[in-house]
């Protein structure tokens, strides 16, 4: 397939892992390399399109439903869409990247502790005052991808550092040219 055409750059992992900064780094690159682009951030799409969703089992797997076929209208007009997404559950997530055939999974793996000292939202805060419940990594599971096309640690790499390997995995699936 040629790599003008769109795909899915798919980044999960818990709140305040850094999906988000690596997304709009991700965004500047492609960008930089000629794409047109559209980052979808979970926070943004979730508030805008539909803030009836809670935040059962259910609500989640429709979130992430409803997010990957947002993705997927995107893709077919050719553009790069960055999907910044906690999508906790494992089978919500296979099952976006099954109807999506031009789709990298990417794992922005940070552990628990680091992502509540980053606590940019106070989510964590909330959870532990009890004022919120059902946090992700904490009372709420979290399935990490068994086997993610790209894994980065952000609290290991900068986010240049991980930005780098997802081009180089985007680049080495064909969905982007080497030209800039």
């Amino acid at each position: 397939m040629p790599a003008d055409l769109g795909a899915v750059v798919w980044l999960t992992g818990l709140p305040c892992s850094g999906k988000s900064t690596l997304a709009e780094e991700l965004a500047r690159r492609f960008v930089a390399r000629g794409r047109l682009v559209r980052v979808l951030d979970g926070d943004v799409i979730r508030r805008a399109l539909w803030p009836e969703l809670g935040f059962s089992r259910e609500d989640r797997d429709t979130n992430v439903r409803r997010t990957g076929f947002l993705a997927e209208l995107f893709v077919e007009h050719g553009l790069i869409v960055i999907v910044a997404l906690v999508s906790p559950y494992a089978r919500a997530r296979d099952e976006v990247r099954s109807r999506i055939q031009r789709f990298v999974e990417v794992f922005v793996d940070c552990p628990i502790d680091e992502c509540v000292k980053r606590d940019v939202k106070g989510l964590y805060a909330a959870q532990r005052a009890g004022t919120v419940r059902g946090v992700t990594g904490v009372d709420d599971p979290y399935e990490a991808p068994a086997r993610p096309d790209v894994h980065v640690r952000t609290d290991r790499a900068d986010v240049a550092s991980c930005a780098d390997a997802v081009i180089a995995r985007t680049l080495e699936l064909g969905l982007i040219s080497d030209a800039r």
